[in-house]
């Protein structure tokens, strides 16, 4: 399976899960490591600008397209455990927990869950410390400019 990943350049040549410890997000708590992917190139771009502006909107965007071998465990989130209110921003600790119970147990290398920018659609979150990510490669990182129109 191919997933995509959309980054800022300094930081487009490593998967480290680093950038999501930062601060928390969705599906992480501050100071738990998680690699953010989407399942489209679309959908990465969506879940990027929907925290921006055209005022903050940087010019070095790059579209990673990350490698994700078919003998790579992909675990499934059940979406009947969620929450009603899973999708708010910001972002609910309940989330976090199914998140952060991810990366310690380690049962998966990575977890598919819905997308709460584009219903329908599914994000896929890397441990960066299950066994299986050292078969995890970036295999394309191409420029990728982002239109201002979306944001007029």
């Amino acid at each position: 399976m191919i997933v995509f990943r959309l980054s800022r350049k300094k930081y487009a040549t490593a998967l480290s899960g680093k950038g999501a410890a930062v601060y928390g997000a969705r599906w992480n708590s501050q100071g738990v490591e998680m690699i953010y992917t989407a399942e489209s190139r679309a959908l990465a771009m969506a879940e990027v600008i929907v925290h921006l502006s055209l005022a903050m909107m940087p010019d070095d965007y790059q579209m990673l397209s990350i490698l994700v071998p078919d003998s790579v465990s992909v675990e499934v989130l059940d979406t009947a455990i969620l929450p009603k209110d899973w999708s708010v921003f910001p972002y609910i600790h309940k989330t976090q927990a199914i998140g952060d119970r991810f990366i310690y147990e380690r049962h998966a290398c990575v977890l598919k869950v819905p997308s709460s920018v584009v219903n329908g659609d599914f994000n896929y979150l890397i441990n960066p410390y299950h066994a299986d990510f050292n078969m995890i490669e970036i295999s394309e990182i191409s420029n990728f400019a982002i239109d201002r129109r979306m944001f007029k």
